[in-house]
């Protein structure tokens, strides 16, 4: 199982307006800019967000982009069913019968069931959280 290039950058335009966005809408091309996506893919992933009701838009020359709820109460499975539909792996297929049965069960099912409960047990706000912990670590220097 992977996540796609645009869940991916989802998750990355999100943080970012999660970060930036706590005062002021924030313009597409600048989150596109800070994160190295193109503003037209971009955009396609925004108005699945919008569509999804994750972000809100402002129209205008001081228009942008900002979350449509509080980030804890986003969580990562939805962004990733916004942008890409369903991340669970694929029923198994009825036809070879028992075998499929046991598989399905054993090891679908318990997956799936696990991977859905981790991600919507992670919202934006872990996420901003963990992004602050990481570039501040990259801000520290040592000097001898």
């Amino acid at each position: 199982m992977s996540f796609s290039k645009k869940s991916r950058y989802a998750l990355r335009a999100l943080v970012d307006l999660a970060v930036n966005g706590k005062e002021e809408q924030q313009a597409l091309g600048m989150i596109a800019q800070r994160n190295g996506i193109s503003p037209q893919y971009l955009e396609q992933i925004f108005g699945a967000l919008r569509k999804n009701g994750l972000v809100r838009s402002v129209k205008g020359a001081q228009g942008g982009y900002f979350l449509a709820r509080r980030a804890e109460d986003i969580t990562v499975s939805e962004i990733l069913e916004a942008v890409d539909g369903s991340y669970r792996i694929e029923p198994e297929e009825p036809e070879a019968g028992a075998v499929s049965e046991a598989i399905q069960s054993t090891v679908i099912d318990r997956v799936n069931s696990l991977l859905t409960g981790l991600l919507e047990g992670i919202t934006l706000a872990d996420l901003e959280r963990e992004y602050d912990v990481c570039s501040q670590a990259g801000q520290k220097m040592y000097y001898i």
